[in-house]
């Protein structure tokens, strides 16, 4: 069996789904060129949702930022086929995922440095001041320097201000709002910075209980 076999059998699977919901040759081919990007990344490699995500933001690097929301979309849908998932994928078909022209937020047009000196300027809402606190708190108990507190919190108030064009507090909407603003991020460092951050703050921005437990200080590789 070739190493892509199982890649090449999840693309076509995939392509064959959103062929199938009416999407138009060119809206297929923008799909299919970008996981023919990664596909030779990942062929052979654990499916681990770590592995999946390392690989496709390094194929990211190849096409222009503003195609950025929409790609990742893609690739998510793509991972279900890739692990074979029937299940997820089934329960998304049925319950209207899969879409030809998914919902994603442009792209900020200013650049980073420019929306993380307007923080400062920035008023919150108690509904958005509570889940920052918990986070602030949480980071606090877990031992994290001042410098660092500072730092996450600034990516935190950046997606908060972005999650006010969100209907509800959904992982599809927050998903969405987190997507708009990496494009901003120009060095891989940040970039992973401000990814482990937002997966951080999932938990507390919708109330989960036991939020802090997903606290990571470390940066993954």
């Amino acid at each position: 069996m070739a190493d892509t076999d199982r890649e090449f059998l999840a693309l076509t699977a995939y392509l064959k789904l959103m062929s199938n919901k009416g999407a138009e040759s060119a809206n297929l081919e923008q799909r299919k060129q970008f996981l023919l990007l990664l596909i030779p990344a990942i062929a052979a490699q654990p499916q681990l949702p770590d592995v999946f995500r390392k690989h496709v933001e390094q194929a990211l690097q190849a096409v222009e930022k503003v195609h950025w929301p929409f790609l990742h979309n893609v690739a998510l849908e793509y991972y279900r086929f890739w692990v074979n998932d029937i299940k997820a994928i089934a329960a998304l078909h049925a319950s209207g995922g899969y879409e030809i022209s998914p919902v994603v937020a442009p792209v900020p047009t200013e650049d980073l440095k420019t929306l993380w000196n307007n923080l400062d300027k920035a008023q919150f809402s108690i509904t958005e001041k509570w889940p920052l606190k918990a986070y602030t708190a949480a980071l606090k108990d877990e031992g994290a320097k001042p410098g660092v507190i500072e730092t996450r919190t600034r990516l935190v108030k950046l997606l908060l201000l972005r999650l006010r064009e969100v209907d509800d507090r959904s992982g599809d909407h927050y998903r969405i709002a987190v997507h708009a603003l990496l494009p901003l991020f120009e060095m891989r460092e940040t970039r992973k910075m401000y990814l482990a951050v937002v997966r951080e703050f999932y938990y507390f921005w919708i109330g989960n209980p036991d939020a802090a437990r997903y606290i990571v200080l470390k940066t993954p590789v």
